[in-house]
């Protein structure tokens, strides 16, 4: 059953203290230190298998399997994708090198926790998205550990 893994929770529980306008502060702060995908993973143009469906900030998710787990990274082609640039540093330091098991069951609700109930449907399709790649790429890789 899908959850929301601990360490995304932790900057959840961080986020939910703070007024509004701080929340988006932090979240704008937090899409400065995006660092795009390495050249030595990827480079453009990219290939569309790892382009997040229905992402309007035409995101980019790819997984670098580390010692049994997974390192990811992100590019974000939208200049104006600040939201999906914060998304991605925030599944990469609470998901990247957690157990297989933790990031396969990421939640989705994640992003409505992070970003807010009232997001709209494009921004919502977008950023779930990117949770739902950073899973499967878990999914793929714990099957065929089996």
């Amino acid at each position: 059953m899908p959850s929301i893994p601990p360490k995304l929770q932790e900057f959840i529980d961080d986020l939910s203290m703070l007024e509004r306008a701080d929340r988006m502060q932090v979240l704008i702060e937090t899409a400065d230190r995006f660092e795009e995908v390495p050249p030595r993973i990827a480079e453009r143009p990219f290939d569309d298998a790892h382009l997040v469906p229905k992402c309007e900030s035409q995101a980019y998710v790819w997984a670098e399997p580390t010692d049994g787990s997974l390192k990811f990274h992100f590019a974000v082609e939208n200049p104006q994708g600040v939201s999906a640039r914060a998304l991605a540093v925030v599944l990469d330091e609470s998901l990247s090198g957690e157990d297989l098991e933790t990031i396969a069951g990421a939640s989705v609700d994640a992003v409505f926790e992070i970003f807010g109930r009232d997001v709209s449907m494009g921004k919502g399709e977008g950023l779930t998205g990117m949770i739902s790649m950073v899973a499967r790429y878990a999914r793929d890789r714990l099957a065929g550990q089996a």
